[in-house]
């Protein structure tokens, strides 16, 4: 007897897993916008914000592994550390030294940097890389990924301002030896001025992420000129006291949303192939941190 149910279509209640290690990760919008997406596009994967310490980062990632995940994003602290358990790392992110998105190739985990690029897609809706003068301020994980990209989209010199002179150096040094922009390495001392030749200043440190969204970085804002863009890779609060000093100044800002939303559309596409649309994430940034 043949069942009458045969030429119908099992139920298929297993999700494609994807996520996101950082510590703290409360305050990380990014699950609002990706879940959004995958929504928007009808498929049927998840996204799940996961709270790591760094001594669990390596137990974190051999169980996404374990699991089947397709992927996963990491952030503050893991952006370096993480390459210890990967299997391999793409060109860019072997360049940069840093990891944000991490993608599953058969049973390997493959290490993508989205940082950078999501910086310089977001920053050309107000101005082109290509012959600025920039100053960014850190030399961690996302620094290193935007003045590589940045380098590598055209920017003529990239100065890099940090409090250790040791990772300052280092990312001036990488910027020189593997891209073709002069990297040079700017002390930060107190009440840092920027330089008037500085076309793009942007800030790639943690100062002002929510919750300390009144904390300042230590710049003379009346060192900022009009004829600068100024962006900021913190998205949440995405207006910073930074971006809104700035724009006081009458310089052209760029918020976090941006280099947000378009390093998601990377990650979307590397894990399900797909081009996600921008227009449907950032509104789900905006309602998520209600702006």
């Amino acid at each position: 007897m043949v069942n009458a149910k045969s030429n119908i279509e099992a139920p298929h209640f297993l999700s494609h897993i994807t996520g996101s290690f950082a510590m703290p990760a409360a305050e990380n919008p990014t699950v609002a916008m990706v879940e959004a997406a995958y929504r928007h596009h009808g498929l049927n994967w998840r996204y799940l914000n996961c709270e790591v310490s760094p001594e669990r980062l390596g137990d974190a990632v051999r169980g996404a592994k374990a699991m089947g995940w397709e992927g996963f994003n990491c952030s503050i602290p893991h952006k370096i550390t993480v390459i210890d358990f990967l299997d391999e790392l793409a060109v860019s992110a072997e360049i940069i030294g840093a990891v944000n998105t991490v993608v599953r190739r058969d049973s390997r985990f493959i290490g993508e940097n989205t940082d950078g690029r999501g910086f310089v897609e977001g920053l050309r809706g107000i101005t082109e890389p290509a012959g600025k003068s920039v100053v960014i301020f850190g030399a961690g994980g996302a620094a290193r990924a935007v003045a590589v990209e940045m380098a590598l989209a055209g920017a003529t010199r990239v100065r890099v301002v940090n409090r250790s002179r040791a990772r300052g150096e280092e990312l001036a040094r990488l910027v020189t030896e593997k891209t073709s922009a002069q990297g040079e390495y700017l002390p930060w001392t107190s009440n840092f001025r920027v330089p008037e030749d500085t076309d793009i200043a942007i800030n790639n440190t943690s100062v002002g992420l929510y919750p300390n969204v009144d904390e300042r970085l230590d710049v003379d804002m009346d060192s900022l000129r009009p004829h600068m863009v100024v962006a900021d890779g913190i998205p949440n609060p995405p207006r910073t006291p930074w971006i809104r000093e700035a724009e006081a100044r009458g310089c052209r800002v760029m918020d976090g949303l941006a280099m947000l939303v378009h390093q998601g559309v990377l990650a979307i596409r590397y894990w399900t192939g797909i081009d996600p649309e921008k227009d449907v994430m950032r509104r789900a940034l905006a309602e998520a941190l209600r702006l």
